[in-house]
């Protein structure tokens, strides 16, 4: 029997974040994560190099039944906190479009950095840890359960990142237990059970339901789960269209209405799959996107068709339309663009000047307003996220402890709480797991 005084479970952004902080402030922690090695995700994220963070971080930018939930860890723990601990471990990094912060190297040195403060605040790190139960430990006098030997022999080391294996100072006087874990490393004990599982994106990279099954034991209610920042599929002749167009991208505008979310529209690009679409455009938008919604999409953001076209009739343009919008947009797509609307696929070889009012309207409608119904989206194996998850309600926004469990304490992903594409994930991970320590 150990024990602790917080057990994090998950040892990916959130739960790292969350363990060093608690760490840092005198808690005798210890990280329990399944996978053969921590930080999968931040690892493989932003294409191996970490988009961790954004400078344009508004509340706005996050989705969840509560949106003024994420409001204070927000404030508490800024963007611009997480840039002062990358400074301090001299960090190399820039900015891409949209705010977005990634490395300039790889992706492994965020975890270094992680990683670097767990050892310095004595954090020991389980990997290859399977829970098996965790159960409430009753109100009792006295410590008859407590231990504070604590072994480091259990923690495994791996070649692809440093695992800190120190030996924290024991607890004199150890604060009663309140929640035992029985796992595959042996029982432990702990007075605070921080919950970092994350949700169901990427199983292969060793998402569980863990997170939300732990909830639901405690009585916690569990908002209705989707993938999310993830590619859409289609079926029939528009995934014949799809597949043609594969690996063609373009600056798009796309735009989704439903009940839930009302109007949301993002301007980004789009990229066209063998399975149907995908993109920084399309990947936002799914976001909000409910099965059998309408996408309407504008393919010429930044030009107004109908102008356009008149132009060159008043020109006397005696090119062909097909050649003259290959200037506005990929050649490829306009070739399959117009072969695939039957209204406007003879108009490929016509000049401009030949176009009917009539051909106009429909030429621009297809471009600047064409709409679709996707058959679904690639799910969990390619999401990013997870949209939904424990309910808010359930959980208190500023010590972000379960209002029904105490010592209980739920961060990241595994929460109601959905960030937009660009480094917003990440920094909820990050201010959720740090005020979270303040607390364990």
């Amino acid at each position: 029997m150990t024990y602790f005084d917080c057990v994090v479970i998950g040892g990916g952004a959130a739960g790292l974040m969350c363990a060093a902080q608690a760490g840092l402030l005198g808690k005798s922690v210890t990280v329990l994560d399944h996978a053969n090695k921590v930080g999968k995700k931040i690892l493989m994220s932003g294409g191996g190099r970490c988009n961790f963070t954004n400078y344009f971080v508004e509340p706005s930018n996050y989705l969840s039944t509560n949106p003024h939930f994420c409001k204070s860890a927000l404030s508490r723990y800024t963007q611009y906190d997480f840039l002062e601990l990358v400074g301090r471990h001299q960090l190399a990094y820039h900015e891409k479009t949209l705010g977005q912060l990634f490395c300039d190297n790889k992706a492994k040195d965020i975890l270094n950095i992680l990683l670097a403060e767990c050892e310095s605040a004595g954090v020991r790190i389980a990997t290859q840890c399977s829970i098996h139960s965790v159960e409430r430990i009753e109100p009792q006098t006295g410590s008859d359960h407590i231990t504070a030997t604590i072994p480091t022999s259990t923690t495994p080391t791996t070649s692809t990142t440093p695992t800190p294996t120190p030996t924290p100072t024991p607890t004199p006087t150890p604060t009663p237990p309140r929640y035992e874990l029985s796992t595959s490393q042996g029982t432990v004990q702990c007075h605070s059970l921080v919950v970092a599982t994350g949700g169901l994106s990427i199983p292969t990279m060793g998402a569980t339901g863990l997170g939300y099954d732990l909830a639901k034991q405690f009585g916690l209610k569990i908002t209705p789960k989707h993938a999310a920042l993830v590619p859409f599929t289609f079926k029939g002749s528009l995934l014949a269209l799809a597949q043609s167009l594969a690996g063609v991208a373009l600056p798009i505008t796309i735009e989704c209405e439903n009940a839930s979310y009302g109007h949301q529209s993002f301007k980004e690009a789009l990229l066209f799959t063998h399975k149907g679409i995908s993109g920084p455009a399309v990947l936002q938008i799914s976001n909000y996107w409910m099965p059998d919604d309408t996408l309407s999409i504008n393919f010429l953001p930044d030009d107004d068709l109908a102008a356009q076209l008149a132009q060159w009739q008043q020109e006397g343009q005696k090119a062909e339309l097909k050649t003259l919008l290959s200037r506005l947009l990929p050649k490829r797509f306009v070739l399959a663009w117009l072969a695939y609307d039957t209204q406007l696929a003879s108009l490929a070889e016509k000049t401009v000047i030949q176009l009917t009012p009539k051909e106009v309207a429909a030429l621009t409608q297809a471009l600047h307003h064409w709409q679709c119904i996707p058959a679904g989206t690639e799910g969990y194996k390619t999401a990013e996220v997870t949209r939904g998850g424990v309910n808010t309600d359930e959980v208190s926004s500023k010590t972000f402890e379960a209002k029904k469990a105490p010592g209980l304490f739920f961060v990241g992903e595994v929460l109601d709480v959905t960030g937009w594409l660009g480094g917003f994930n990440f920094q909820w991970a990050w201010a959720s797991g740090y005020c979270a320590a303040q607390y364990v």
